[in-house]
């Protein structure tokens, strides 16, 4: 209409009428706020309510004077990524309830946490517990054992704690370990946010999922392992190795250890 006034250089009222357009609809202006203030609104309300579905948000927005309908919240709400899980771990006060992930911006803002399955040469199985760094690619620890509880898992966790400091946050799947009565109260009391993957999506923790495609490549697959003495001997020296020498094209081609001293390297991708 605007392009229409111009060109022909006519009022209003001329180019409405000879496009049959009202001229109220012409001449009108939303008094709705912008689709990004509502958005942010939505997830200011979400970050500091994190069990309010978008019902509640909306009676809240309401109040607020947005006249927004409960239909248009839940469209926002749901393409936010913000909908409760509907499984929710039992007794978690520490764990993150919604998919708002955002990108490590220093070293122990999130940790990542996972098992991986092998076997010595006799055949025997065995469990190993791998963590690393989401920002500085550093892991801390790769642990076998034979088999795995939550308070083994607390118990390597507060051994490297104490070496490397404590994460803000763990990304974890819904193992029966890692929703473990011990490693939930351990988080508590530590202050530490247990970041539940959501079940069958992998790449929620895809950080983990790439390391451990590493150890398994260059490690696990590599060797026979005669004890689990001689397991954790040899994936000991793959950890250092990656850690300290192995370059990493995430951080700019230098080792791990490079961020995790300070050392400038190119952002984590």
């Amino acid at each position: 209409m605007d392009g229409l006034r111009e060109d022909w250089k006519v009022s209003a009222r001329r180019a409405c009428a000879t496009l049959a357009v009202d001229r109220a609809l012409y001449a009108y202006k939303s008094k709705r706020g912008t689709q990004a203030e509502l958005n942010q609104r939505i997830k200011d309300i979400c970050e500091t309510r994190v069990r309010y579905g978008y019902r509640r948000v909306h009676i809240l927005l309401r109040r607020e004077g947005w006249a927004v309908n409960p239909k248009r919240i839940y469209r926002l709400y749901k393409d936010l990524g913000l909908q409760l899980r509907n499984k929710v771990p039992k007794r978690r006060v520490k764990a993150k309830l919604r998919d708002d992930r955002r990108p490590a911006t220093r070293r122990n803002e999130t940790w990542a946490m996972d098992f991986v399955h092998d076997q010595l040469a006799t055949g025997r199985k065995i469990r190993v517990l791998t963590i690393v760094d989401t920002f500085t690619r550093f892991s801390p620890a790769v642990d076998p054992r034979f088999s795995y509880r939550g308070e083994d898992i607390v118990l390597t966790l507060e051994r490297i704690c104490r070496s490397v400091g404590y994460p803000q946050s763990i990304r974890v799947d819904q193992g029966s370990e890692f929703v473990s009565r011990d490693l939930d109260l351990w988080a508590y009391q530590k202050g530490v946010v247990l970041d539940f993957s959501r079940p069958g999506k992998p790449t929620d923790n895809g950080f983990i999922e790439s390391f451990n495609g590493k150890l398994r490549a260059e490690c696990l697959n590599t060797h026979w392992f005669m004890s689990l003495d001689d397991a954790r001997a040899k994936m000991e020296a793959w950890r250092r190795d990656y850690n300290e020498v192995r370059p990493h094209s995430a951080i700019g081609n230098k080792p791990p250890i490079a961020l995790m001293n300070g050392s400038p390297a190119s952002p984590p991708e």
